[in-house]
């Protein structure tokens, strides 16, 4: 299953308990626009290679389209109109006044020296600066692009509309990016675990659970750094190398230490090495799946021993595995809910640069943590009242609420 289906039958599920009607729903399933563009590029060595970049638009009935820009040779358009989707429900299950998109090249970020990337980044901008805008689409970093790519973005926009730094954000704080952003989104995903334990742990909190963390990049090393210093027990780690476990826990900070020197969380001395799959499998309170999508499939969906997950990454449950989840009475923090942090923030810094004003960090945490709180607590009351799981009730909420803005607009 592809990952835009997969979207839509967590739309579809959500639907039916809506009762939301086919024109509606015809509505809210179609991106409003769909730009792929041709990138020529001079490589270091001299040889001309061109790349293919998409931004798809998916909805702005609640304000600006919003979303990141993926640097990745698995890129599609299947992909990037799945993500641009799950931006409208992520930006409306928070109620930040945003739409939904999301944007991708297809290439190997990692193959590509600094120069290589900035001049991808540069044409790929040259393409698309007519359809973005502060007040337009606002893209922001995924994976495989950063601050850095944030810079390039914001300098290349400028150069055709003037001095625009609300045009993207996640950019370097000294180039007008907020505080607290690098930490967003690991952030949120811990302020969505202290939610769900308050609410269905029977008593246990952060410090009495233990976790396992897939993906050590931004949102998985973060959210690893706040729950070990919160006291959670984290007994496994994994990234693109390969991974670490210790059943009696990790220091975490220690294993960041390892990682600057080597490159990758494999072979640290104090743990026994440790796959992608195996860490699924994990005996652990929570699992939080912070890499790529797709991984828990119908496949291995059986084998999860984890009571809760809390989705750090996009879309890294299939719509099978849910069912399957479910069905064993595995609570699954949704990712339109999870990995939030990162996008609210992200208005944060959207804010303060249309009012010209810098935030304290200890603001932006705290403005951040109320968004996470007061959003569970109403995913939570859908979900009881209405008898659906986690993830149901957070596209209810979010439906719910672009439909009433698309309805009152007169654009349904």
């Amino acid at each position: 299953m592809g990952a835009l289906e997969n979207t839509l039958r967590y739309f579809r599920t959500a639907s039916e308990v809506m009762d939301l009607g086919d024109r509606i729903e015809r509505f809210l399933t179609t991106p409003r626009r769909e730009v792929s563009v041709q990138i020529p590029v001079e490589m270091d060595d001299g040889r001309l290679e061109t790349f293919v970049g998409f931004r798809v638009q998916h909805n702005n009935a609640r304000g600006p389209m919003k979303g990141g820009l993926r640097y990745h040779h698995e890129v599609d358009l299947d992909e990037v109109r799945s993500l641009a989707s799950l931006m409208t429900w992520k930006t409306a299950v928070v109620d930040i006044p945003f739409g939904g998109g999301k944007g991708g090249i297809n290439c190997r970020a990692d193959l590509l020296s600094e120069r290589e990337q900035e001049r991808i980044t540069r044409r790929f901008v040259d393409g698309i600066h007519d359809v973005i805008g502060p007040h337009k689409d606002v893209p922001a970093p995924d994976m495989g692009t950063g601050p850095q790519t944030m810079a390039w973005v914001m300098d290349q926009y400028s150069k055709y509309h003037g001095f625009s730094p609300a045009v993207v954000t996640g950019k370097p704080v000294d180039l007008h990016g907020s505080l607290g952003r690098d930490a967003a989104t690991g952030r949120g995903v811990m302020y969505a675990t202290e939610e769900v334990l308050k609410a269905y742990g029977k008593g246990k909190g952060i410090a009495d659970s233990t976790f396992a963390i897939q993906g050590f990049g931004n949102v998985g090393s973060w959210a690893a750094r706040l729950l070990h210093e919160k006291g959670g027990t984290v007994v496994a780690l994994t990234d693109v190398k390969g991974g670490i476990r210790n059943a009696k826990g990790l220091d975490v900070t220690d294993v960041m230490a390892w990682l600057r020197r080597t490159g990758s969380v494999a072979g640290y001395p104090e743990a026994e090495p440790c796959t992608n799959e195996e860490l699924l499998s994990s005996k652990c309170d929570v699992l939080v799946p912070a890499a790529l999508s797709d991984v828990i499939t119908k496949e291995n969906a059986k084998d999860i021993r984890a009571k809760f997950i809390v989705e750090g990454a996009n879309g890294p449950t299939s719509w099978e595995a849910d069912e399957i989840l479910h069905r064993k009475g595995v609570v699954v923090v949704p990712d339109i809910y999870a990995n939030a942090g990162g996008v609210t923030v992200s208005y944060f810094e959207w804010v303060q640069n249309l009012q010209v004003d810098t935030w304290p960090e200890e603001v932006v945490n705290t403005r951040l943590h109320g968004k996470m709180v007061q959003s569970f607590g109403k995913i939570r009351s859908i979900a009881e009242s209405r008898k659906v799981p986690l993830r149901t009730a957070a596209f209810v909420l979010a439906i719910g609420r672009v439909a009433s803005a698309a309805s009152k607009l007169g654009v349904s």
